[in-house]
């Protein structure tokens, strides 16, 4: 109970925080940096390092009401059709813009449902791209799939295409949460689907579990991770629900009365990981598992884990290409989203330039605090001799930042003028404490829950 009373008194329970998948996040980008800092950017990236590339399909035959996701309904096939057009000329462009030779060593594909995808399209889409980023010899290729938009014929195209990892979205299992948040998924459809991709040879699996949604429990949370782990599941992430409904409106139908206060999530999360843990997972960052010997333990343990988009990933090119409305481009120089709404994404490729219209140039300052941020989002500590090895000797800037972590959160981290790190029992102040080196917090801006 000591442990907790001090995490309130340092303010867990009430903090609103960034996820930092990002720095600067989203939140600052701006209409300056759009498609010329994007076509300059791919103009001179480097052909002999691969890059990454993310898909982004914004299509749902049902919107759940917990996800703040750009996505959008549809019942038909014709504006997805449509869309994969519009992909297939915002290829034409990469093509003509990106130097020869350059490679792809990861391809995601996420939304919405890829799964909404019939097997020709899937085949279409997977090609399009591979004609104009070949392989690396080092590849993987994820894809986020919905079990109640999948059968066998759509895992085999995907699998024919290459597709190393599956990342299965549940969030819980329990009927009654199932209903509160829009997304009906039994579980025996979901098994079933676990089952075909197993068929299929595929030989990651990822499942999204959430936390803190409404009508949620200890036991309900509890038996959906006993049920997870029948699937024997390569990774696990467990994110906490961000109930943001000033920014997704669908999040309004869901009832507030009935989600889990701060210190129901907290348990929950607790929870979670202390079975995730005794099921020999290896907790990876603040919200992933692995099992050991996959690659994203592997990345952990070697000190080469990383966080973008996606979350945490063993992925370490430097450049995330995003394709599609909505997705954002990593370059060392910035970052550039794409139009976030469908039609002004196809409304900018139609009119033959690129679709980035809000992004943000990178000062030394922020790469810097960048991957501070990112080392304590991802290893818990940072070690500025180490940093400085990397980035030279403007590191040592951070010193103050980092004496006032210290002061600030005191018996939750070590620090020894060198070195910080954030002990076990503190890691759930991880986003607060990467907080600290955040130069770029809009005003009036409200993020969601720390916990």
């Amino acid at each position: 109970m000591e442990h907790i009373d001090h995490l309130k008194a340092l303010g867990l329970f009430e903090a609103r925080v960034p996820r930092y998948t990002s720095y600067p996040t989203a939140a600052v980008f701006t209409s300056q940096t759009g498609s010329a800092f994007q076509r300059q950017t791919l103009e001179t990236l480097d052909p002999h390092t691969p890059v990454s590339v993310y898909v982004h399909i914004p299509f749902c035959e049902r919107l759940c009401w917990f996800c703040a996701c750009h996505t959008q309904g549809t019942r038909t096939l014709s504006p997805v059709e449509s869309y994969i057009e519009t992909l297939e000329a915002e290829l034409a462009l990469m093509r003509a813009t990106i130097p020869s030779g350059l490679s792809m060593g990861r391809l995601h594909w996420g939304g919405g449902t890829p799964t909404i995808l019939p097997p020709h399209l899937i085949h279409r889409l997977a090609r399009g791209i591979s004609a104009v980023f070949p392989r690396h010899e080092v590849f993987e290729f994820s894809v986020e799939i919905d079990p109640t938009m999948v059968d066998r014929a759509k895992i085999d195209a995907l699998a024919a295409e290459g597709m190393t990892r599956a990342s299965i979205g549940i969030q819980d299992f329990d009927p009654q949460v199932q209903a509160a948040i829009g997304r009906e998924q039994p579980f025996d459809v979901t098994k079933g689907c676990v089952d075909d991709l197993r068929a299929a040879g595929i030989t990651s699996l990822n499942t999204d579990l959430v936390y803190g949604l409404p009508h949620q429990t200890d036991d309900r949370i509890e038996d959906t991770i006993s049920k997870v782990l029948g699937f024997a599941p390569d990774r696990v992430a467990l994110f906490g629900y961000a109930h943001v409904p000033w920014v997704s409106k669908r999040q309004k139908l869901i009832d507030e009365s009935a989600l889990p206060d701060d210190m129901a999530r907290y348990k929950m999360a607790t929870l979670a990981a202390s079975r995730f843990g005794d099921a020999g997972l290896t907790p990876i960052g603040i919200d992933h598992f692995a099992r050991p010997g996959d690659t994203l333990d592997t990345a952990f343990q070697t000190g080469q884990l990383r966080r973008n988009f996606q979350g945490y990933t063993a992925d370490t090119c430097q450049t995330l290409i995003g394709l599609g409305a909505s997705s954002i481009s990593r370059f060392p120089a910035g970052y550039v989203q794409n139009a976030p709404a469908t039609a002004a994404y196809i409304q900018r490729i139609g009119a033959g330039d690129f679709a980035g219209s809000r992004g943000y140039i990178l000062s030394e300052e922020d790469t810097l605090r960048a991957r501070a941020i990112e080392l304590l989002m991802c290893n818990f500590q940072l070690d500025l001799s180490a940093l400085q090895d990397e980035c030279g000797p403007r590191v040592q800037a951070l010193r103050p930042v980092l004496e006032a972590i210290a002061d600030m959160f005191g018996r939750f981290v070590t620090w020894d003028n060198q070195r910080l790190d954030i002990i076990p029992q503190g890691r759930s102040l991880t986003r607060m404490i990467a907080a600290t080196f955040d130069q770029h917090v809009p005003d009036r801006l409200t993020y969601s829950r720390a916990t």
